[in-house]
């Protein structure tokens, strides 16, 4: 019932960022060079030179609920394909359920959104005879709640990530959101052999704040 999250992949290295960076003068690496790469990230990122961190990228595969949802939708400047239950009858009727609730009211929400589940899959099947399928997909939706999950296929570029990370990861940022920028943040830094482990101290500002 929890939201979880997925890395699919990744783009890019600190070298990839410090050669973007040194095109003005030479792309040329030598291991001299090489040793100025954690210096150089975290002058760019201090004074806020932040285009050489979009050449890199992070994907994720994140299963959340549609509260969720929106908010990751809010970053236009992230790639997101989700799932859509206006092509889909959505069967797997997957909820949310917050762990901080008492039981009572964990129980209400999974009777509340069960009911609605219900009543989805009704109306999809009563109302495919008379307005076609798409149209009883699409409309059925009003019965989905909010703390149903769907998954959702993001991909940003660092710089991105980086914004994303420090809004939806701070304290004013709605629990739910901020579990999955936790999430996220956590699986880019186990990244084995992590190819951003100097972008990422350069950012200690907002992973640690």
């Amino acid at each position: 019932m929890e939201n979880t999250v997925e890395l699919l992949g990744h783009y890019g290295s600190d070298e990839t960022i410090a050669c973007s960076a040194w095109t003005s003068t030479s792309r040329t690496l030598n291991e001299e060079k090489r040793k100025r790469i954690p210096q150089l990230l975290n002058m760019l990122w201090s004074e806020g030179h932040e285009t050489p961190f979009e050449k890199c990228s992070v994907h994720f595969l994140i299963d959340c609920d549609i509260a969720s949802h929106i908010h990751l939708l809010k970053h236009r400047l992230s790639s997101l394909n989700a799932e859509s239950a206006r092509y889909k009858e959505l069967k797997e009727d997957k909820m949310f359920v917050p762990e901080d609730w008492p039981a009572f009211w964990q129980e209400t929400l999974v009777s509340y959104t069960q009911k609605g589940n219900e009543l989805y899959h009704q109306c999809v099947g009563e109302l495919t005879d008379t307005l076609g399928r798409k149209r009883a997909k699409e409309s059925a939706r009003f019965f989905k709640t909010y703390n149903s999950r769907i998954q959702a296929d993001v991909q940003f570029n660092l710089r991105s990530f980086a914004n994303f990370i420090k809004l939806r990861k701070s304290q004013h940022a709605q629990k739910e959101i901020r579990e999955i920028a936790e999430k996220m943040l956590k699986c880019v830094m186990d990244i084995k052999g992590n190819p951003f482990k100097h972008t990422l101290k350069s950012w200690h500002k907002i992973i640690y704040k």
